[in-house]
């Protein structure tokens, strides 16, 4: 996990990779590592590449950490032939992507001084947590990129679903990153004695809520396109065995690349309410919570990908990510486009996730030779 002792350890075996691969390396005032091989080209924008390497509690193995080892071996590959591209090479480690996207967010938008004093998991403050990894909060300003310094982000990554095995493809060309929402759903019933209170007599608020799930997911199923909810969390008060609930409260996340899906979504989880309302006499009600929105990869970036991939004999398939990457705060600044690589399973955060060698090889192909088609031919902003 970021800010823990084996965050500083790994990160330190991956600036000792970074420096034998030829790279002048650096810890920004964010706390991100950052290693650059110059360019031939005088003034040139960076092409910026890399993931994360922190991870989850039990998680696995291949979560960004693929994609940063894939960055440092397309380098060392350019090194080995001698070969020198025109714009300056940049691969980042982003710190504490697990945790909000810490290191991206810092690089694209910074944070306010009230968000960097949020507690992550390791118990440290966001605060505390960049200065342990080698950054200054007081200057972190000083490491936002400007779109002029960048010319784009690639990022490498695990699908972390199960779409790419199910088709036998290698190759991921990602449209973009959902925006995901998520709402908190309070129940009101009337608790009551579980033996005397006769069935029909009932306003159980449990019965409701598990009624609203049931309607959620029948109605989310049957609307075409790639959209998902998922109820999570639920907790019934007073919460005995003997007692009706009278109040449930549960969470929905929600996600979809198209905001107007979303806002169907929102209309109709409140149409299923009403329903249920009057049914059991119970009453819904929703907070919303901040939504993130919608990242959209490069089109230009995306085209180079496939290209690539064809060139290697490789297949392809485009897809969402329903997970979020630090690749959608770099979307604010710069052009931007990830790969996805096959997860056996569709497992990940998970010390059951696995993607082949073979894939692995895969994918720091088609990165390498996406780098080198955009350092070719520039980009279109």
């Amino acid at each position: 996990m970021a800010y823990t002792d084996a965050d500083r350890q790994g990160r330190e075996y991956i600036l000792r990779l970074m420096q034998d691969a030829g790279l002048e390396v650096r810890i920004d005032t964010a706390g991100n590592i950052l290693g650059r091989r110059e360019g031939t080209e005088a003034g040139a924008p960076a092409i910026l590449f890399g993931s994360h390497i922190d991870s989850v509690p039990n998680g696995g193995n291949y979560d960004g950490d693929v994609g940063v080892l894939s960055s440092i071996e397309a380098v060392r590959t350019l090194v080995s032939r001698n070969e020198r591209t025109r714009h300056p090479l940049e691969v980042v480690v982003f710190q504490n992507e697990e945790g909000g996207l810490i290191g991206s967010k810092l690089m694209a938008t910074g944070l306010t001084d009230e968000e960097l004093n949020r507690v992550a998991n390791s118990g440290k403050t966001l605060r505390e947590g960049i200065g342990f990894l080698g950054g200054d909060v007081a200057r972190r300003e000083e490491a936002r990129r400007s779109s002029s310094q960048t010319l784009c982000y690639l990022e490498l990554h695990i699908e972390q679903g199960g779409n790419l095995e199910t088709l036998g493809k290698t190759i991921g060309v990602v449209e973009g990153i959902v925006s995901l929402r998520e709402v908190e759903v309070t129940v009101d019933g009337f608790a009551n004695h579980a033996g005397t209170t006769p069935m029909d007599h009932r306003q159980d608020a449990m019965l409701a809520a598990a009624q609203f799930a049931v309607e959620m997911n029948r109605m989310v199923r049957a609307m075409p396109g790639r959209q998902v909810a998922t109820v999570g969390r639920i907790a019934a008060q007073p919460g005995a065995p003997n007692v009706v609930p009278g109040r449930v409260v549960f969470s929905i996340d929600y996600r979809d690349l198209a905001v107007a899906t979303l806002d169907r979504l929102d209309e109709q989880f409140h149409d299923i309410a009403r329903k249920v309302e009057l049914e059991t006499g119970a009453r819904f009600s929703f907070d919303q919570h901040p939504a993130s929105a919608p990242a959209l990869m490069n089109d230009g970036l995306r085209a180079m990908i496939a290209e690539s991939a064809d060139g290697l004999g490789l297949s392809t398939h485009s897809l969402p990510s329903g997970a979020g990457h630090d690749a959608q705060q770099m979307a604010k600044i710069t052009p931007t486009a990830m790969i996805f690589i096959p997860s056996r399973g569709g497992i990940s955060h998970s010390p059951n996730e696995y993607t082949s060698p073979e894939d692995v090889v895969h994918g720091a192909n088609a990165l390498l030779q996406t780098v080198l088609l955009v350092d070719q031919n520039g980009m279109t902003r």
